[in-house]
Formats: structure tokens, C-alpha cells, sequence
């Protein structure tokens, strides 16, 4: 790949136009080379790659189109633009379809060259700028990210590579706090759609109306506030693959709507006629049993087997312990990492305090004691002072240890275990703070009110 840089190549065999597009962008800051034909030109481009082409079109030896075409096969990426006598012929436009970013009608103005360039170049940065962030999603979600040596998950990772090139779906099911994103992350940036778009949607987060205007679109004027068409989420997602978490609180008319994408990869927008062609691949996640509420009735049976191409099923954390310490051991480095500073130790004390707890919120409640304990430990060794109270707490009765020389009034000790019942909660409803505040019975004030206290904000 190039490197940033501020050379631009200028192909022209009219001498005196030449010399008047390198002088200007001269004076612009740029640095130039010149050729004055694409033979030349190609030449040129064997050594340092320059960051921009503006070429003719119209050249002895090798002219600007079969410049073009050659440049494209050095480097995609390349931007060019093109000069012609001939801004509405059929030449101009079979530039841009071969992959010139722009062209320049002769005669032109050189202010009007300078903010093609200007633009092109804003172009090229930010397409480096998008490959950049592609090829840091691709190694976050590299396979060897997902954590855990069990057997349980030894049997997972198989599955995620079986699957992720193919078309299938797949249904994630787990409890809350389990890595079924992850999953469906991570059969995504390996499959070869990894390149499209890779749109997530919680269908418990939204009421069915919003819900079916944000994954189908609607048309304007379709409802109240429609003001303007607007595309869904599954528009959005085609060529790539959407992923539907808590798919099972889809109500009985969106599971019909959502079946019909699955059979025809076709739907209408809300208020619309028009069928609408799509090629998304679909991820389903829930942490119900699927199965259980088709036979209670509230899960449709058709599309519970469309959905159930392929299954995973991500054991909840107290049934793979051998997994405990090596998710510590990423967590650690993950957070020292964020905080720039030695990767933080952990005291064995602490450690068998970790590994003995049964983890209701999963790898999610995990992350989060080892984060709020770093903080807590000021950067230094773990140990079980650090933790919440709640590991350190007997199951039948509220007995606090305090280290040798630790002072804590009874009001901190109240505050550690109201943070830590909050936070549990929140997980467990997947942070939908409606379904917390039902856990908790308290109302949703209150609620707020306590994260806002502790300071527990959606990323804990």
C-alpha cells in the first residue's frame, strides 16, 4: 500500500499546459513530476507512487485511457483524473467507469483543477482512513479473540468456521452476557461478506412499530412523522448480513415479515407496494429457548427452522470454569493496554475468589469486576479487597473481611453491594433498564438515579 504523501503526477504532451498545472500546484504546497506521455508516465510510477494523476486523455505512445486501466492494476486505490476535449462524449464517461475519479473539460480553469484535486485527495484519505478501521474490525474479531480453551468452546470455534463462508443462518442462543455478539461478529468478519455491511439491531430495544419501520423502512407519509422515505436496516445490510439480537420479542407480525426475507429476499417498506430485492445474510441471537416458546405458542414454527440453519449454543460461564483464568488474563491486558501502563497482576487470593463465583452475568460480569478492579487496585496487583463485595460475601450471611488495616464505613460497604445488585440486574436484562428496574422492583427513577450515583453508564 502507498504511503500518505503530497506527489502528484501531471501527464500532458501539451508542453506549455503542463508546466502551468505543476506551477500551480506547485504554489499550492503540492510536489510534482511530469511525463508527457503514458509511457512515460508508467515509468515514473515504478518508483515513488505519487498520491494523485491528472493525465490527458488525448496522448502519443500511450494515451490516457490505457494510462488509466494500467495505473488501476498498480493500485486500485490510485485516484486520477482525467483531461478532455471532450466533457460529454463517450470518452470522458468510459473514464469514469474505469475508475477515474474525475474529469476536467478543456478549456478549463485552474481554480476548478485545484478543488478536483483538493477533493480527490480528501477522497483518497478517507478511503484510507475506512481500510484502516476494516482492518482493525478484521483482527478484533480475528477467531483467536474469542476467548476460552474449554471443550465447549473448542466445539464453537469449529462450528464459527464451518459456517462463516457459507450463506447459512444461524441461530446464537445463550444467556445474557455470553459473547453471542462476539459470535456473530466474528462469523462475519470471516465470512466473505466481510467487506458489506454488518448491521446489528436489538428487537427488544424497540416498540413493533418503530421496530418494523427500522428494519424494513417506510415510505413517506406512512405514518404520522413520516415526513421522507427512508431505507431499513435490511436495505442498508445488503451484500453484508444483519444481526437480529433477542429476536424472540419480535412480535407475531414482524416474525411474518421477517420469514418472508428469509424464503424470497424480498419485502415491502411500511406503507409501501414496491417489493424490494435484498442479499443479506441473517444472524439470530436470543436467550431463550427458541424451541420452548414455539411450543408455547409465541415463536413462529416455520421461522424458528428458517432461522435454525445452523446452532450455537454459548454455555454460560459457571459451566466452563477452565475458562475463568485465561478471560482474567485477557481482561487484564485489555484494560492495562487502554490505561497505557504495565499489564496489572492478579493475587492468587484473589484469582480462586474469581474462579469459585458462579457468574450469573456471564463474561460481561466478568469484564466488568476486572475493569472496576484495576481501578480500585490504582494500577497495582489485584487482591480480594479490590473486588466487589458480593464475590466476597458467604452466600448465608453478609460478612465483610476487611484486610489488615483497610477502614471502610457501613454506608460504603452498602453503597459496594447496592452498585454491584444494580449492575447484576442490568446485565441479566441485557441492559434494557425497564427489564432491570422490573428485577430489581424499583421504578425507573430510582434506577436512574442509582446509575447516575455510581456512575455505571451502557459500557460497564
Amino acid at each position: 500500500m502507498k504511503q500518505e504523501n503530497n506527489l502528484i503526477l501531471v501527464v500532458e504532451d501539451e508542453k506549455a499546459l503542463r508546466i502551468a498545472l505543476c506551477n500551480m500546484l506547485q504554489d499550492e504546497g503540492y510536489e510534482t513530476i511530469e511525463a508527457e506521455d503514458g509511457k512515460i508516465a508508467l515509468e515514473l510510477i515504478r518508483g515513488p507512487l505519487p498520491a494523485l494523476v491528472i493525465t490527458d486523455l488525448k496522448m502519443p505512445k500511450i494515451d490516457g485511457m490505457k494510462l488509466l486501466k494500467r495505473i488501476k492494476e498498480i493500485d486500485s486505490q490510485l485516484p486520477v483524473i482525467v483531461i478532455t476535449a471532450y466533457g460529454t462524449s463517450s470518452t470522458a464517461i468510459d473514464a469514469i467507469k474505469h475508475g477515474a475519479y474525475d474529469y476536467i473539460t478543456k478549456p478549463f480553469d485552474l481554480d476548478e483543477v485545484l478543488l478536483k484535486v483538493k477533493r480527490a485527495l480528501s477522497h483518497e484519505a478517507l478511503a484510507l482512513e475506512v481500510k484502516a478501521l476494516k482492518d482493525e474490525l478484521l483482527d478484533r474479531y480475528r477467531m483467536d479473540n474469542i476467548i476460552g480453551n474449554s471443550s465447549k468452546m473448542q466445539d464453537i470455534y469449529k462450528t464459527i468456521g464451518r459456517v462463516a463462508e457459507t450463506r447459512a443462518t444461524v441461530l446464537i442462543q445463550g444467556e445474557s452476557g455470553t459473547g453471542k455478539e462476539l459470535v456473530a461478529n466474528a462469523i462475519h468478519y470471516n465470512s466473505l461478506r466481510k467487506s458489506g455491511p454488518f448491521i446489528k439491531i436489538n428487537c427488544a430495544a424497540l416498540p413493533e412499530s418503530l421496530l418494523e419501520s427500522e428494519l424494513f423502512g417506510h415510505e413517506k407519509g406512512s405514518f404520522t412523522g413520516a415526513i421522507s422515505t427512508r431505507r431499513g436496516k435490511f436495505e442498508i445490510a445488503n451484500n453484508g448480513t444483519i444481526f437480529l439480537d433477542e429476536v424472540s420479542e419480535m412480535s407475531p407480525v414482524l416474525q411474518s415479515k421477517l420469514l418472508r426475507v428469509l424464503q424470497d429476499q424480498t419485502f415491502d417498506r411500511v406503507g409501501g407496494n414496491q417489493n424490494i430485492i435484498v442479499d443479506v445474510r441473517v444472524i439470530a441471537a436470543t436467550n431463550k429457548n427458541l424451541e420452548e416458546e414455539v411450543k408455547k405458542g409465541n415463536f413462529r414454527e416455520d421461522l424458528y427452522y428458517r432461522l435454525n440453519v445452523v446452532f450455537i449454543m454459548l454455555p454460560p460461564l459457571k459451566d466452563r470454569k477452565e475458562d475463568i483464568e485465561p478471560l482474567i488474563e485477557h481482561f487484564l491486558h485489555k484494560y492495562s493496554s487502554e490505561a497505557k501502563s504495565q499489564t496489572i497482576g492478579i493475587s492468587r487470593g484473589a484469582l480462586n475468589i474469581l474462579k469459585e463465583y458462579d457468574w450469573p452475568g456471564n463474561v460481561r460480569e466478568l469484564e466488568n469486576v476486572i475493569e472496576r478492579s484495576i481501578v480500585f487496585s490504582g494500577g497495582k496487583t489485584i487482591t480480594p479487597e479490590h473486588l466487589p463485595i458480593t464475590l466476597r460475601t458467604n452466600e448465608n450471611q453478609l460478612k465483610y473481611e476487611l484486610s489488615e488495616g483497610e477502614k471502610m464505613s457501613f454506608k460504603d460497604i452498602v453503597s459496594d453491594v447496592e452498585k454491584d445488585l444494580v449492575i447484576k440486574a442490568l446485565n441479566k436484562a441485557s441492559w434494557n433498564r425497564t427489564k432491570a428496574a422490573e428485577i430489581l422492583n424499583i421504578n425507573r427513577r430510582l434506577l436512574y438515579s442509582k446509575m447516575k450515583e455510581y456512575g455505571i453508564s451502557d459500557n460497564e
